[in-house]
């Protein structure tokens, strides 16, 4: 992680702040003028959250993570290419290192995609936003992001990220989701401890 956002956005220490946080995503979107993504940040990482529930319900770090993705809209503002870094950077002391690198990588898997899967069809926000985020991969770079451990999750995340973007979708609300953001947060504070 770029330690430059690591240390330019505070951490998130309690379950009850990251609840907070989310709660504050709704009404707030991904650009400033509200021209980008059709549903605000809180909306969009509930969409995502049930996708990947449905899709992996054995895996809440992933879940959360989906839940978390874009907070990073609402901390920096207009940052497109960092939101990811600093969604991740905020969240890893709560909720542990795998579930903030998904948060990170999501970007990283948009470009993956972009470079591997000639079927990807793209919001006109998430197109717009690829350039400014480096672009499709290179063969080298996807070989490379194909090898990382968390690769297949974060395709998913990434996957997931496009199809939460539908208006007046019912979804189960924020408070569904307190539970496993706890338990995501005490198995890091439990991994924390053995000095995992």
């Amino acid at each position: 992680m770029n330690q430059h956002l690591a240390s330019s956005v505070g951490p998130v220490d309690s379950v009850d702040s990251l609840m907070a946080l989310l709660a504050d995503c709704e009404d707030c979107w991904d650009t400033p003028d509200r021209s980008g993504d059709p549903v605000d940040i809180l909306d969009h990482g509930l969409q995502v959250a049930a996708v990947l529930a449905e899709w992996h319900p054995d895996d809440e770090e992933l879940q959360v993570a989906g839940l978390v993705h874009d907070i990073g809209h609402h901390l920096m503002p207009g940052d497109e290419a960092g939101h990811g870094e600093y969604g991740a950077a905020a969240v890893a002391a709560l909720l542990g290192p795998r579930t903030a690198r998904l948060v990170a990588l999501h970007v990283p898997a948009k470009r993956y995609l972009a470079a591997t899967d000639p079927h990807l069809a793209l919001s006109p926000e998430s197109a717009r936003t690829l350039a400014c985020q480096g672009g499709a991969m290179t063969p080298e770079e996807a070989a490379a992001f194909e090898r990382d451990p968390d690769f297949s999750a974060a395709v998913a995340l990434r996957r997931a990220d496009d199809a939460g973007k539908v208006v007046g979708l019912r979804v189960p609300p924020l408070v569904h989701w307190r539970r496993a953001v706890a338990r995501v947060a005490a198995a890091a504070a439990d991994q924390r401890g053995r000095g995992l």
